[in-house]
Parts: structure tokens; sequence; C-alpha cells
């Protein structure tokens, strides 16, 4: 960032006492946009669009637990209810409502059920790929019982209680491992999201800032049911982001998008899951349109 625009400004909150963070980008004096990124990213992920949208924005984007530089979780547990608390408590301490969502993958599916419980307070909102996993994969998880899929938590969880963080000999070789998780991003892209994804260790090795048991997906959640009934509660525009050559599963074509009543499906053409960072320029300009 230059000196007439500098970067943004790192903030605390506390939730169910963790010690969060988040960015703020200033202009506090304009409504209130609030980026939320996805599972093992953090809040420096949203650094072009904010800086493209910071004049007309007060942006603030927060690090979810166990992520970035937020407190991970003391029980090694992740559970939705826990994310969903933490933006609501992030929009009621600074007094953010009505606010504008804009949220990736994991950050999105918190954004959308936070939306459908309170949903007074949510002007618009983008879900960028944001929905879970898709009702194919979600009926193959419910195809075993309560039982098995408890079990199966526990040997994942007693098999991540065991992995050490990775180590990388330098920053480079963080920054090659970030370039073959997505193939669109340019040097530069990888190399920012890779100086504020990892933390020096104190041998002079490189490891992801990430707890390793966010990998993990609790054993029960919200129903199907419950969350779909979230999504109808939802009174806000909102825009349902999908990427052309992305591995998620489209709304718009496996019925998910009959249960919003103000959604629209938008698809952006050479983007992968990372719309957001594959073709910026078409989804600012798509941003853009929609905020105004």
């Amino acid at each position: 960032m230059s000196q007439a625009n500098p970067g943004p400004t790192s903030r605390i909150y506390f939730s169910q006492r963790l010690r969060l963070h988040y960015v703020d980008w200033g202009n506090a004096g304009a409504p209130p946009l609030v980026l939320v990124h996805g599972g093992r990213d953090h809040c420096r992920n949203w650094d072009w669009v904010a800086a493209e949208l910071r004049r007309d924005w007060h942006i603030i984007a927060p690090d979810l637990r166990g992520h970035g530089d937020s407190e991970w979780s003391q029980d090694g547990t992740y559970m939705m209810a826990g994310y969903i608390y933490d933006l609501a408590q992030l929009i009621h301490q600074q007094k953010l409502a009505p606010v504008t969502l804009i949220a990736h993958s994991l950050g999105g599916n918190i954004a959308l059920r936070y939306a459908g419980l309170y949903p007074e307070t949510v002007a618009k909102l983008i879900a960028i790929e944001g929905l879970g996993p898709s009702p194919k994969m979600l009926a193959e998880r419910f195809a075993t019982g309560l039982a098995d899929r408890m079990r199966a938590w526990i040997a994942e969880q007693r098999g991540l209680s065991g992995r050490l963080p990775r180590r990388y000999a330098t920053i480079e070789d963080a920054w090659k491992r970030m370039q073959e998780e997505n193939k669109h991003l340019s040097p530069e892209q990888a190399r920012h999201l890779t100086q504020h994804g990892v933390n020096q260790n104190e041998d002079g090795t490189y490891s992801w800032k990430f707890d390793n048991y966010v990998r993990s997906w609790p054993p029960y959640d919200m129903s199907v049911a419950d969350v779909e009934g979230l999504w109808a509660r939802i009174r806000c525009p909102t825009l349902l982001v999908y990427g052309q050559e992305s591995w998620a599963s489209n709304p718009a074509k496996d019925g998910r998008a009959k249960h919003f009543k103000t959604a629209e499906v938008v698809t952006i053409e050479g983007a992968g899951h990372w719309v957001y960072h594959d073709e910026l320029a078409g989804f600012l300009a798509l941003t853009r349109r929609f905020l105004t």
C-alpha cells in the first residue's frame, strides 16, 4: 500500500473468551461493509477488493477463529454456531448494523446463516460459493448414521492432534505451495497471500497461521431443513456468485436457489473457487453494480 493509501489498521475484539483479530480500512463515516474469508484463509485475502471499495465503504475484515491472527479454539473444535456467534458479536460490538456482507466459501456459509437469523441487520449480501456442501455430498454424508460419523470424527481428531504444523524452510517454499493451491493466482498475489498467511517459527522456518483442527468438519450441525429455513428468512438483496471453473455445486442447477426469496445466482467465467482473486475486475464490476 502507498503512503497516500495506507493499509488497514489491526484491531482486536473478544468472543466466547477468544481474542479475535480484524482489520479496519478506515472511512468510519461511510456505510459498513464486512468481508468474511473462507476456510484456511485470512483477512488479508480481501486486500485487493478492500483497496478498490474503501473510498465508498467503511470496510472491516475479520480473521475467523483459528485463522490468521485470531486465537485458536482451546478445545480444537470449530462449530458453525461458534463462527456465527463471532460474526454476530463483531457486528453487535462495533454497532455495524445495518451492514453489507461479502463472504467467501466457509465465510459465505456463516454470513448466509447469520443473515437468516438476523435479517433486520443485513442491508445486502454477496456470498461467493458459500452454500456449503452440495445436496449430493450431504446425502452421502448423512447416509451413515451418527454413531459412524462420530467415530470417524474422533479418529480424525486423534490424527490431527498428532499433526504438527508443516514447516517450510523459506518463505519462497510456502509461496510455491500457495501457487499450487490456486493456479489462477499471479506470482504477486500468491506472494502477498503467503506473507500475510504465515508465521516465522523460532528455528527460522515458516508455518501457516491457521489451526490444523479447522480442517475437521464436526459430525453434527444444523439440519438441512433448518439451514434452508434460515435462507428463506433472508430479506435483503442477495447475490450468490460462482466461478465457472470451480468444483463447487451451482445452486441454480442443484435446486438450492429456490429456498431464497431475493437471491440471484451469477456465474463468472474464467474463475475457480476464489472468484475474487481469479477474476478481480469482473467481480468488482459485478459488486459495484449490485451494491449501488
